[in-house]
Order: C-alpha cells, then sequence, then structure tokens
C-alpha cells in the first residue's frame, strides 16, 4: 500500500532509531515514565549523559516529556506540539491560551477588543493581557495599527513615558551590569513591582532580555558552583544551608571522621548531611573515595568500593521479599531484621529501579507519584478540593512551599484542579 509523503517520513524517523541507540537509552526511558525522578537523576543513575538523553527523550518520546506537564497525548499528537517553550511559559499554559492567542493576531476577531475575546473563550481579560504583553508583544503592536488604520483604535498615546524610563533606569542599569543578578533581586532592591519591570523589560529592552537568555540558555548546558544556572540564580547553597552545616563540612574535610559521626557530632541530620555533600561538596566525597573529580562532569561512581559478598547476601533474600510481595520497604526491612534506612541506601546504590518503583504509587489516571509527597500532601490536596481555600493560604497553613505543592497538583492532579475552579466559581456566583 502506498503511505503519504508524512506517513513515511514519520515512520522513517521511528524506524531511524539505531538498535544499539534505543538499548542504551531503554533503562532510563522506563524509569522516565515509571517515577517522578528527574532527567539529572535518571542520568547519573543509568550513566547516560544529560544532553544526549535529552536528545533522545525529545526526539522519540515527545508524549513523555508532555506527560509531566499533564499534558496527556498520543505520540503522533505530541508531534505536533512545540516543546520548546516561551521564556517563563510552561507547556500546559501555553496550550491552555492557543486558541485565544491565535484569535487575537487574526482579523476576525479584530474588532472586539482583548477583554472580549477572553470572554468569548471562557477566560480572565486580565490574564490573557498579561499573556500578550509578556510573551506576544508583536500581536499587540499589530493590532493596535490594524485597528488604528481601520479607524477603531482607541487613540491612546504608545510607547514609554518619561516618568517610566526614569522609575525604572536604575534596574535596568544594574541588570545591564551584572548578568549574575535576576529580575526579581533587581526590582525588590529598587522598590519596585516585578511585573512591572518584566514587562518594561520585553517592551522597551529587547536586546538586553535577549542577551539574557543567551548567558543562561549557554550555562543549561553546565552547572557548575558559583556560577550562573539557566534561571539565572548562582548554583550555590543558600546563606542558611552553608551555616548549618559549616561546622560538619570542616570536619568532613580535615577529619578522617565519617559522615554519620559527624553528624551526630554537630547535632544535624545524617540525610540530610550526605545530601548536603552530594550536591555541594562532591569535591570533598570524590576526594575521600579517591575518584577524579571535575566540577560539570558526571562522577564515575564505578570506581567506588563496592559492598563485599556478606553484604549482597544479607540484604539477597529481603530484595527478592520486596520484588515479589509489593510490600513496603520499611515493613521487609522489618520482617528480616534490617535497619529500613541502610536497606533503602543499599537498594538506591545497587537495585536503582527497585528504589524508584517501590518509592511511588499509582494515581486514579495512571500516572506515578512519590508515596512520601501523597502522604505528606493528602491533607492539603483534600482541602484543596473541597474548599476554596488557595494554594498559598494552604501551603502556609501545612508548612510547604506553595510552588512545590503547586507543581505537584498541577503536574499530577490536574483534575483535582478543575473541581477546585469550579468551587470558588460556584461560590462566587452566590456571593453576587
Amino acid at each position: 500500500m502506498k503511505t503519504s509523503g508524512k506517513d513515511s517520513k514519520e515512520s522513517n524517523r521511528f524506524r531511524g532509531i539505531r538498535p544499539e541507540t534505543e538499548e542504551k537509552y531503554r533503562r532510563a526511558i522506563e524509569m522516565y515514565a515509571s517515577t517522578e525522578l528527574s532527567g539529572c537523576e535518571i542520568c547519573r543513575i543509568c550513566e547516560v549523559t544529560e544532553s544526549g538523553f535529552r536528545c533522545y527523550l525529545t526526539k522519540y518520546h515527545r508524549e513523555l516529556v508532555l506527560a509531566r506537564y499533564a499534558i496527556l497525548c498520543s505520540k503522533e499528537e505530541a508531534g505536533q506540539i512545540k516543546l520548546g517553550q516561551l521564556r517563563g511559559q510552561l507547556p500546559a499554559t501555553r496550550v491552555k491560551y492557543k486558541d485565544t492567542i491565535e484569535a487575537c493576531g487574526s482579523m476576525e476577531h479584530i474588532g472586539c477588543n482583548v477583554s472580549q475575546i477572553a470572554r468569548k473563550f471562557g477566560l480572565e481579560g486580565t490574564n490573557l493581557g498579561r499573556q500578550l504583553r509578556t510573551h506576544y508583544p508583536e500581536i499587540i503592536e499589530w493590532r493596535e495599527k490594524v485597528r488604528d488604520w481601520l479607524g477603531i483604535g482607541d487613540g491612546l498615546p504608545r510607547g514609554t513615558r518619561r516618568s517610566c524610563k526614569e522609575q525604572y533606569a536604575e534596574a535596568v542599569r544594574l541588570l545591564q551590569g551584572n548578568s549574575y543578578v535576576t529580575v526579581p533581586e533587581v526590582a525588590d532592591s529598587c522598590g519596585l513591582s516585578y511585573t512591572g519591570l518584566e514587562q518594561h523589560l520585553l517592551f522597551y529592552h529587547k536586546d538586553l532580555v535577549k542577551r539574557r537568555i543567551r548567558i543562561r540558555k549557554k550555562a543549561l548546558r553546565r552547572q557548575r558552583k558559583g556560577e550562573i544556572t539557566g534561571r539565572g540564580t548562582v548554583h550555590a547553597p543558600s546563606p542558611e544551608l552553608v551555616e548549618k552545616y559549616a561546622e560538619a563540612v570542616h570536619l568532613y574535610a580535615t577529619t578522617p571522621m565519617s559522615a554519620a559521626r559527624i553528624a551526630g557530632k554537630t547535632g544535624v541530620s545524617k540525610k540530610g548531611f550526605y545530601e548536603h555533600l552530594q550536591r555541594w561538596h562532591l569535591d570533598l566525597v570524590c576526594r575521600r573515595k579517591n575518584i577524579p573529580y571535575e566540577e560539570g562532569r558526571l562522577v564515575d561512581w564505578s570506581k567506588v568500593r563496592k559492598y563485599n559478598p556478606a553484604t549482597k547476601a544479607k540484604y539477597a533474600e529481603a530484595i527478592r521479599r520486596l520484588k515479589e510481595s509489593g510490600l513496603p520497604t520499611a515493613q521487609v526491612a522489618a520482617e528480616f531484621g534490617l535497619q529500613p534506612e541502610a536497606f533503602r541506601s543499599y537498594l538506591k546504590e545497587h537495585e536503582p529501579e527497585l528504589y524508584a518503583r517501590k518509592g511511588m504509587v499509582r494515581t486514579d489516571t495512571g500516572g506515578a507519584v512519590s508515596r512520601r509527597s501523597m502522604e505528606k500532601y493528602s491533607e492539603a490536596m483534600h482541602l484543596y478540593g473541597t474548599t476554596t481555600e488557595s494554594v498559598k493560604s494552604l501551603a502556609r497553613r501545612f508548612g510547604f512551599n506553595d510552588c512545590s505543592f503547586g507543581q505537584f497538583i498541577r503536574r499530577n492532579f490536574p483534575e483535582l484542579v478543575e473541581k477546585h475552579n469550579e468551587i470558588v466559581q460556584k461560590k462566587g456566583k452566590q456571593n453576587k
């Protein structure tokens, strides 16, 4: 049967995967689809490069990338959705406003203002205006020109006012002179609105914005302590963390004491100290283990001393039981008289897929989320789905980071967001 050019092109694309390449990333793809581990962590476990895995993932498994943003679609549909998101705009937001943005840029709706177009699509005019100003300023400029030509423009003067230029002058100067400082930091130091400063930059300092974006794109390819990241911040621990672990890090660097003993001596969490060392002092860890270390490159953990045969035998039956039973890790550890955290540490190093799988639970939609996160957020999620209380309010009440809590809900439980919005809208109508 003769196929169309497009179908042939798509089939060639997938036939083009070399078997050795597919096998190379097979384990990483399985972990990406079944766990919430970051791409960076998966690459470390599977011993593949981040850049290579990222390219393979976006080329052949776009639907998995979109699924992490609560955009569920087939492999064929995924091929039609752009992954290169606009700066600061999530794929889910792009999908939400896609039709409305197209309407703003069409002659069919040129007689309507932005608020009227937003209402036609069931959206808030203020939010649509913000999306246009932040991500699609060229559409605003085009609409103004066409509406003026048709004689339906509002006649208001455009361009930066002198007072506005003076208001943001110091902030612009700081951003031009320091690529490491962020827009929120500058806005705070100058006593300005972050949103106002951001939109001023997007409208009147496009070259500055583009230059800062280029710097951040370069930073995405490498992450080195003390240097700028893709987010525009400096990759370094917070002052609070530095102070908290200062004594412990000093002892780790200058004495032969174990990390566990140091944690006990300095009164910090053993797990927290381990994580701090792995994230911010990997050079010290490698020096202790006599492993070559280079900032920004993956560590060859194969040179690390393995557990002796007796240790392997100690955990063998427990691992078999864990695989066959589906019981929680702590319960299996108790059955065999093992220390749960030591058992988890062994699994993390020697059975990473099992470790990742046991730490996950399935959602009603078939996704996988962290068991600990579910336990942590369960009560707050219940309130979010049954009341009008906002994410920020709930986060403050339960002591969460509001961004992390909000992202967890949006990514894994989009239906809960819809339910909450319906409750809020219903409550708003009742109050009118």
